[in-house]
């Protein structure tokens, strides 16, 4: 079973930028489609950005143009990189695969506040 472990979330100023990491147990170049979620306080957690294997990307309007994710397969890692962050970004970031085929991780919290 392949463990996913997040990591560089923390605390930033509006408009500051953070990059998180997504390291997995195992290679991840088999799997076509890595993700990135949050979960903010009292809500339902949520897709903010996804990548094929051959580096094709989307994201949630709300982070278009602001996020940015990125996978490397050697190291068996996705990152996501997060610029002019705002206070609605403040959420726990975990990663899994486009149809949540692993366990959960732990996450990473990121808290956007002045």
């Amino acid at each position: 079973q392949v463990q996913l472990v997040e990591s560089g979330g923390g605390l930033v100023q509006p408009g500051g930028s953070l990059r998180l990491s997504c390291a997995a147990s195992r290679s991840i170049f088999s799997i076509n489609t890595m993700a990135w979620y949050r979960q903010p306080p009292g809500k339902e957690r949520e897709l903010v950005a996804r990548i094929t294997r051959g580096g094709n990307t989307n994201y949630a309007d709300s982070v278009k143009g602001r996020f940015a994710i990125s996978r490397d397969n050697a190291r068996n890692t996705v990152y996501l990189q997060m610029n002019s962050l705002k206070p609605d970004d403040t959420a726990v970031y975990y990663c899994n695969t486009d149809n949540i085929s692993f366990p959960w991780g732990r996450g990473t919290q990121v808290t956007v506040s002045s």
